[in-house]
């Protein structure tokens, strides 16, 4: 794997994310182990979980395993907002939730520090300025070396950080956004925000849940238990796979992995890598084939007329203000025809 810079940083991470939402659901502390040792002996350096992963199981099992390890050697994430506890304050992005929170993923993490927390989503409860001002003390008090946001729209995470500079804060670093070859409104307006404020992008789901992994090859098929898709408790928040768009999706990605040799995982994770405003994808897997096939995406790039070809067959429909874009900048002569 390569080492990419991380945002406005001077961290470095390597350029695939290890995601570990599995560990102590569909892998178990030996399985996850093992994962984790695999990454690293290849080059990763990056692990990202959250303190709701299993309920706090994840952030165990990455804490038993940094016991044998030297801890300065990895970018450990986490994240804080959802619910831990059926206690009022058990949820939120309250100062006081935040700080039991934090106490609590070091402890489990077994480290005196949090490489980058993140706010996992937005909270419309709590006061931005309390949110930051808490994370910003948390920087200063040395538990925490750098803030992320995940799943904040482009105008919320604008708002925090012009709150973060107007105030002389700590500013969010990083943004971990749903994005892939089927989910490609991101680049609506997050992408150019973080290209814009030089932000590093962490996308999750970049393979769809498994859909893009070529278990379903060039026709949409029903899940089956052995995936994510299949096991979701949210199955509606798949049912946009079932489309036109997505057979042709699966068949083009299908094709460009037979002519390259690689695995249709691998063309979907080479094609986020090819865009300059990714970071790092988040990859998951629940056995060490898995993550081997993922891990060979890295060290590799498309051909701009296979990125082309990708691109064509994912578009999206476009309606204002976006479509407007193009249009303006040919206007202005900063595009040609």
């Amino acid at each position: 794997m390569e080492m990419k810079k991380f945002g406005n940083t001077g961290m470095l991470v390597s350029d695939l994310c290890l995601g570990t939402m599995t560990f102590g659901w569909q892998a178990n502390e030996s399985q996850s182990h093992d994962i984790l040792d695999k990454f690293t002996e290849n080059g990763g350096n990056f692990i990202d979980t959250a303190d709701v992963y299993s309920h706090g199981k994840s952030e165990t099992i990455i804490g038993e395993w940094l016991k044998g390890q030297d801890r300065e050697s990895f970018v450990v994430a986490t994240k804080t907002r959802f619910r831990m506890s059926e206690q009022a304050n058990g949820v939120g992005l309250s100062r006081k939730h935040m700080i039991h929170s934090l106490k609590e993923s070091l402890t489990r993490l077994n480290t005196d520090y949090i490489d980058l927390l993140q706010l996992h989503t937005w909270d419309e409860l709590t006061p931005l300025e309390e949110t930051f001002s808490t994370l910003n003390r948390m920087v200063e008090d040395g538990y925490v070396r750098y803030i992320g946001i995940s799943n904040f729209r482009a105008w919320q995470f604008e708002k925090a950080l012009q709150l973060c500079r107007s105030k002389g804060w700590h500013e969010p670093v990083s943004l971990q956004p749903h994005y892939n070859i089927l989910v490609r409104a991101t680049e609506f307006e997050l992408l150019p925000m973080a290209k814009a404020e030089n932000i590093a992008v962490m996308p999750w789901s970049p393979l769809a849940g498994g859909f893009l992994s070529g278990k379903y090859k060039s026709g949409v098929a029903k899940a089956s238990s052995g995936t994510r898709i299949g096991e979701s408790n949210n199955p509606d928040l798949y049912k946009h796979l079932e489309s036109r768009r997505a057979k042709n999706i699966l068949g083009t990605v299908e094709k460009i992995a037979q002519k390259n040799g690689k695995t249709e995982s691998q063309v979907a994770l080479n094609w986020l890598l090819s865009n300059p405003s990714v970071t790092s994808p988040i990859i998951g897997a629940r056995n060490i084939d898995q993550l081997a096939d993922n891990m060979g995406a890295s060290g590799w790039h498309l051909s701009r007329t296979d990125i082309e070809r990708i691109n064509r067959s994912s578009e999206m429909e476009i309606g204002y203000p976006y479509d407007q874009r193009a249009e303006d900048q040919q206007k202005a002569g900063r595009i040609s025809d």
